[in-house]
């Protein structure tokens, strides 16, 4: 299965914000930026800050939210909060920053009739499984739809057998909101963050925007430059991660067909919060203009770029 992370297809472009390669998450950070993963997603932090021993302290308060928050969100570390839930199909006494996440997903989920939708997870795993062994599985029953999560703050229930989620859609944007938040909070500004997704506070430190890169696609034959103050970006492409060899099947699945987007296209959304950004720009592979136009109007600050 071919690993191109969908979160390649944007980045900061400016020559004065190269970070340091190389680095993972718990290696020392520099004197001003960081550069790691978030979830799986090349991910980087840059502070306008000069005092190497204030920007090390910063970097390593946001690193430990990193690590607290992959703990609640990914996939792929056994024992975090996400992966107990879709092992037993319940979690008991989920932490508030999980509900939260929940919460935001419904409200995602409803604006956009369903095209936004976490629980595609084992259709997801599916089709994995299906080309990495070059063989036709055998398909589990699965109950695709946000509505069978149940949750409050005693417990997290799928309402439905074999269900399971996937916060692959939305998660990055909201840990670059969670960090670029705690930044903003210790009275910081000149900030880029990105934990898949960009989000900036203020302008850069010669008082610039922050110019990002957007890949070119079917529509764009040229790479576009956005700039940021007090903005988030991200993007997402059908394609950009895909099933097959062939390059056929991408990544992000349609929960009313339960079938992979084949059409490729790329989306990008510009608001205030990585969050929004995300979620809609996934959920907006899916829709018909019109639809992402009714779907807009309810995030008055989004827009597609």
């Amino acid at each position: 299965m071919n690993a191109t992370n969908r979160r390649r297809f944007i980045a900061i472009c400016a020559a004065s914000l190269a970070v340091p390669t190389g680095l993972g998450v718990n290696s020392p950070a520099s004197a001003r930026s960081w550069q790691g993963t978030a979830l799986g997603a090349d991910a980087f932090i840059h502070l306008g800050v000069q005092d190497p021993k204030v920007a090390n302290h910063v970097i390593r308060m946001c690193l430990d939210t990193l690590t607290s928050l992959e703990d609640q969100f990914s996939l792929y570390r056994q024992n975090s909060a996400l992966s107990r839930l879709n092992r037993h199909g319940y979690l008991d006494f989920p932490e508030a920053v999980f509900l939260d996440l929940l919460s935001r997903i419904r409200t995602f989920h409803r604006a956009t009739n369903g095209a936004f939708d976490p629980t595609i997870q084992p259709i997801w795993d599916r089709y994995a499984k299906r080309f990495s062994s070059n063989a036709q599985p055998h398909p589990a029953p699965a109950t695709v739809g946000f509505d069978h999560v149940l949750f409050d703050t005693r417990r997290v229930t799928f309402a439905e057998p074999g269900m399971a989620m996937t916060f692959n859609g939305i998660a990055q944007g909201f840990i670059t909101d969670k960090i670029a938040d705690l930044l903003q909070a210790h009275g910081l500004s000149n900030v880029a963050v990105s934990m898949g997704e960009i989000r900036t506070i203020g302008p850069q430190s010669d008082g610039t925007p922050w110019p990002v890169r957007l890949v070119a696609d079917a529509k764009r034959e040229q790479a576009k430059v956005v700039r940021l103050v007090d903005r988030s970006v991200a993007t997402s492409a059908t394609l950009g991660t895909v099933f097959d060899d062939a390059g056929r099947f991408g990544h992000i699945i349609n929960p009313r067909t339960e079938r992979p987007e084949q059409r490729a296209f790329n989306v990008s959304v510009s608001a205030r919060k990585a969050t929004v950004a995300d979620a809609l720009s996934t959920a907006f592979c899916l829709m018909k203009p019109e639809a992402i136009a009714a779907a807009l109007r309810k995030f008055g600050d989004a827009r597609v770029l």
